[in-house]
């Protein structure tokens, strides 16, 4: 597809490092699947894994302020 963000580039399946914030939590996914696009990089989840991306940041926000990084687990 055509990335909406710079109107240029095509995405290709790839992975991407995605950081997501919830009250005092952050997390920080890496080796997501995405499609990336290859002129400016931007990352795009389908919506299974943007579902368990949110539901893992809200799960670990219950349990108070903390940073963590995730590797991504298919």
């Amino acid at each position: 597809m055509k990335c909406v963000i710079c109107g240029v580039g095509e995405t290709e399946p790839g992975t991407a490092t995605i950081t997501l914030e919830k009250d005092a939590t952050i997390i920080v996914f890496k080796q997501v699947p995405a499609d990336v696009c290859q002129a400016c990089g931007e990352s795009y989840t389908d919506e299974d894994v943007t579902d368990r991306l949110l539901s893992i940041v809200t799960e670990e926000a219950k349990r108070g302020p903390m940073e963590a990084f995730i590797q991504y687990v298919v």
